[in-house]
This record gives structure tokens, C-alpha cells and sequence, in this order.
């Protein structure tokens, strides 16, 4: 499977969770393995104090600012804006480090349910993924917790809720050093938890688990190149086997340019990065042989960003302070599709309310008319909510999530620059949501109890929906005819290229989709054979079997170590 013709064995394009597992694994089994990172490296001194430092916040590189939030707005009739994460480490960086299962319907849906028992095969892997990511029980109850307990017993579902599974390290004293609690000694010191509420800013306490501590940290120890502020712009295959990745430096200004080879290439660049590359090699040539599935069934989690916010000017010491405590403390399901977490920034953190405004209800008039008509009616709301004073301290976010069989299709055009683009139509299944009304329901009950007022964001006026979780659009099929990916993560009709990460999820979630995304990495990688060895995947093409793992020569994590292989 290898060639030492080549600059590296596998090149790994992206760092977050599929990226990072792909890396480890691949290292542990001999391979000669580089890491390509847009981003930069944060540590916990250098991730931005507050939301406000933008040029370490928010990912815009053009503008001189290569932080570590995302965000996209991807046009088209079925328009949906996207945040994710950025930086060597991805989207664990910046997500809310909140690990679930996903429900039954997700592994059954009906694109790859036939194939294999993925609840079944999946199990161990879920497992696996747990331990190195040092999954445990929310130990923190804050009043939004309490309040979001109230609403779900009005709405008859009190027994749903509970507290969230998080990869966050927790000790009897908050901000206590401890040495590696999960590697056997194979990993990094730590510090325990503070409950400050700025996960979702970068943890700069050091509790927070995010890949630079596990995966990617264990991998680089394993001899794993990671190149960091550096964009892949092109992969090519070679008459001779193998693939040219044509790189440039992140930076707009700076032309260093860079070709690398590999004999095989994993693609792991976010659902985003991976499709808007895909599209491009596919456009231009170089990739002419991918399925033209490419784009189809990509999935917002079938999502909402919701919220409520007590409409003070400032945040007086009797109020409840709503910016302490996790990123997500606890959930509960409304219905048998929607699930509903509670989620806040730490104190400080005030940029992400700039998007936020009233809630609006959609279907009849345009929403935009709506809230017109609200905003004259209640002029004082509008006004005090032009301010961002302790946003953070008087806002409680809620997180909407769905398992519905719905889908939007993305393509590449040309805008009026020249510039690519994506763009999106709706796709198969029902309709991508532009509002979801048991969501909006719990949102009004819930600023009922906190003596609130319920909001939305600006872009919910122009039915674009806001997703933290964009995933699909490279799903699993049989065939180049079903899908873009075969079972096991190889590209069809391209031998050595590889998809694992966001992207490569078939199904909406309805829950947080980094453990499912770590899990499917696992499963992917404990089917590659150690470097040399015959491969006992059936070849491309041939009929799905499901094989036994292939244990690598030179595991990272000692055995007896929590997150040992097991």
C-alpha cells in the first residue's frame, strides 16, 4: 500500500476529529504521515481572551484574522449559515465539548441502513472513542438547567432530561494540576475544570479535551508532521499511482507555495473544506471520476440557534448570571425527533449576540414583515437590545437539533468576481427546516420562567437557517451511483483517496456529531493493515463485508491506560 517514492505514506488534509484519529492510527501502524492545517497552532496563552479579540476569534484570513471560529454563509434557495472551527486541533477547539449517541434513527436511515447493523458494528468504536476523548457526566447544575428542567415538565417530557456526556477534565478542586489522567503517562498534564463557561472561545484553563490533548498530541509524539497556516489548494493523482497535493500558505499576502506526494490522501477538512475541494477537483478536472452524489444528502443537523435574553441594559449582581458552568450543561427531547440543549458563553464573550433579535415565527407573511411589525409594537425591546453589555451573563442560547429525513444539495457556481462558491438547493427527504415550531414553543416557555424575552437571529427573518453542525454531502454508499464514500471511507473511483471527517456522516444526527465523527474515524482506520501488510479490506467496488480490526504494531497508549485499545 505504500510507496517510499513519495514525500509521505498518507497525507491527512485537516486536524479536527477525523483528521486527528486518521493521523494517530495511521502512525501507530508504521505509516509515514503529515497533517495540512489552514489554521494555526493555539495553546491555552494564545486563544483569544474574549470573542472580541477578532483576530484570534474569527477565521476570516483575507482580513488579517486567523482565529479559531468559522463562519460561512452559504447562498442559494436553501441558504444556510455555517459556523465551525479552525486551527491545528479543529473543530474541537471551539465546540461545546458535548459527546452523545445518536438515536436509532440515525443508524438506520434509509441511504445506509441496508448495508450493515451500524448501531451494532459502530458499538466498539463508539467506545473507543469515548475513553480517548474522557467522556463523563456533566457534574455542574446552573439555573438554566433548573429552568429548562420546568419546560420540559409543561411539556409533558420532564423525564428526558438530563445532564450532558462532555470530554471536559474534572477533579474534586476546581483548577487543580493533575497529571495525564487517561494515557497511562503517554499524555499531557492538566488542569481540572473552572466552570467558566468559555469553551466555545477556546479553553484557556487547559480542562477542556480537545484533540491537542489526545489525538493529535499522541500522534505527534508518534512522529506525525503537522503543518500548520498552510491551505491545501489542489490534489491530483499521479500516472504513477498516488497524489500530488498542491499547497499555499493561509495568509493571502504571503505566495509560498508547496507540492507534496503521498499514496494515499485522507480528506478531512470539515464538511465545508471538504466539499468546497471536492467541487473544485471535480470542476476543473483533476478529480473527474467522483460520484456525482458529490454535494447530495449534506445535512444541517436539521438545526436552530435559538435563545432568550433578559433585556437589561447592564447585569445587576441580583440577577442570575447565565455565563457560568459548561459550554452545554444538560438536554431533553421535546418530541421523539428534537432535541433542545441550553448552551452559553463564558462572561465577556458578547460578539456572537450581534446576530441575535426577536423571535419570529415563520410561515404566512415574510418574517422580515413580522418583526417589523413586533418592533413597533415593542420599540423598548429593540432599543435596549441594541446594547451587548454582559450579553453573555443575561442570555441563555438554546441548540436545536432533529433526526428528521431531510437534505439540502450543494454545488459550486461562479460568483460575479469570479470567485467559487457554494450554493444550496434543497435536497431529498423533506424540506430543510427554515423554523421548527416545537423549538420556538420551548423558547417561549423558557423565557416565561426566566422572566425573558425569546430571540432568534437576523438571518431567521430571511428563513436562512444557522447550523453549528454541517455534515453530509460524501455520504456511504454501495456504489458511485448511491453514494461518494464506500463503507469503508474510500473515495469511489479514485484508489488512495480517502473522506473522514463531517462530510462522510449519512444521516442527520439529531445530538452533537463529534463522537460520531471520532467513532466513524476509528472504525475507518482499524481496517487499514500496518504498513507493508496485505490489505484485508475486499477491493474497491466489490460487495460490503465486514472484516475483523487490525490491531496496530506500535500503539500510543500503554495497555491498562483508561484509553488503551481494547
Amino acid at each position: 500500500m505504500t510507496a517510499d517514492a513519495h514525500d509521505f505514506d498518507v497525507i491527512v488534509v485537516g486536524s479536527g476529529f477525523g483528521g486527528s484519529v486518521s493521523a494517530l492510527r495511521l502512525a501507530e501502524k508504521g505509516y509515514r504521515v503529515a497533517v495540512i492545517e489552514a489554521g494555526r497552532r493555539f495553546d491555552e496563552d494564545t486563544l483569544p481572551k474574549t470573542s472580541w479579540r477578532l483576530r484570534k476569534y474569527v477565521w476570516a484570513p483575507r482580513l488579517g484574522m486567523r482565529g479559531i471560529q468559522r463562519v460561512h454563509l452559504v447562498g442559494g434557495k436553501a441558504g444556510v449559515l455555517v459556523l465551525a472551527g479552525a486551527g491545528v486541533g479543529g473543530g474541537s477547539l471551539v465546540y461545546a465539548n458535548t459527546l452523545y449517541e445518536p438515536p436509532r434513527p440515525f443508524f438506520t436511515d434509509r441511504q445506509w441502513g441496508h448495508i450493515a447493523d451500524w448501531q451494532d458494528e459502530l458499538k466498539p468504536f463508539y467506545d473507543q472513542a469515548r475513553r480517548m476523548l474522557g467522556v463523563t457526566a456533566n457534574p455542574f447544575v446552573t439555573p438554566a438547567d433548573e429552568a429548562m428542567k420546568r419546560v420540559a415538565d409543561r411539556m409533558g417530557v420532564g423525564d428526558t432530561h438530563h445532564a450532558t456526556p462532555v470530554g471536559v477534565f474534572f477533579g474534586e478542586k476546581r483548577g487543580e494540576d493533575a497529571d495525564d489522567p487517561y494515557f497511562g503517562g503517554a499524555g499531557p498534564r492538566r488542569t481540572t475544570c473552572t466552570a467558566c463557561g468559555s469553551c466555545m472561545i477556546g479553553c484557556k484553563v487547559g480542562a477542556k479535551n480537545m484533540l491537542t490533548k489526545n489525538y493529535l498530541y499522541l500522534a505527534e509524539r508518534a512522529g506525525v508532521e503537522v503543518v500548520p497556516d498552510t491551505t491545501v489548494r489542489s490534489v491530483t493523482p499521479l500516472p504513477s499511482g498516488g497524489y500530488e497535493v498542491g499547497t499555499g500558505h493561509t495568509a493571502p499576502l504571503r505566495r509560498r507555495r508547496r507540492t507534496l506526494t503521498a499514496e494515499h490522501v485522507v480528506l478531512a477538512a470539515g464538511t465545508y473544506g471538504t466539499q468546497q475541494l471536492l467541487h473544485r477537483m471535480r470542476d476543473t478536472g483533476r478529480l473527474p471520476n467522483l460520484s456525482s452524489r458529490l454535494g447530495e444528502l449534506t445535512r444541517t443537523n436539521s438545526e436552530a440557534l435559538l435563545g432568550v435574553e433578559r433585556m437589561t441594559v447592564w447585569h445587576r449582581k441580583k440577577d442570575v448570571d447565565h455565563s457560568t458552568g459548561l459550554a452545554i450543561t444538560s438536554s431533553f427531547h421535546p418530541d421523539e425527533k428534537t432535541h433542545i440543549e441550553p448552551t452559553r458563553y463564558g462572561a465577556g464573550n458578547n460578539a456572537m449576540g450581534v446576530i441575535r433579535t426577536l423571535l419570529v415565527d415563520g410561515g404566512g407573511p415574510p418574517r422580515w414583515l413580522k418583526f417589523l411589525g413586533q418592533a413597533a409594537r415593542h420599540p423598548t425591546i429593540i432599543l435596549r437590545g441594541l446594547s451587548l453589555k454582559d450579553w453573555a451573563k443575561r442570555t441563555v442560547i438554546t441548540l436545536v437539533m432533529q433526526t428528521a429525513d431531510n437534505s439540502i444539495t450543494i454545488n459550486e457556481k461562479r460568483g460575479r468576481l469570479g470567485r467559487r462558491k457554494l450554493v444550496a438547493r434543497q435536497g431529498d427527504g423533506e424540506p430543510n427546516p427554515t423554523w421548527i415550531p416545537v423549538a420556538h414553543d420551548a423558547v417561549r416557555m423558557l423565557a416565561e420562567e426566566l422572566d425573558a424575552t425569546p430571540g432568534g437571529t437576523w438571518f431567521d427573518l430571511f428563513n436562512i437557517p444557522t447550523t453549528a453542525h454541517f455534515i453530509g454531502g460524501c455520504v456511504i454508499g454501495e456504489t458511485p451511483e448511491t453514494g461518494v464514500i464506500d463503507p469503508y471511507h474510500r473515495v469511489h473511483g479514485h484508489p488512495g483517496l480517502h473522506i473522514v471527517d463531517g462530510s462522510a456522516v449519512t444521516a442527520n444526527l439529531g445530538v452533537n456529531p463529534s463522537l460520531t465523527i471520532t467513532a466513524q474515524a476509528e472504525r475507518a482506520m482499524a481496517y487499514w493493515p500496518n504498513r507493508g501488510e496485505k490489505d484485508a479490506r475486499p477491493e474497491p467496488g466489490a460487495p460490503y463485508e465486514r472484516i475483523e480490526r487490525i490491531m496496530p504494531d506500535r500503539p500510543a497508549v500503554p495497555k491498562g491506560a483508561p484509553a488503551a485499545l481494547r
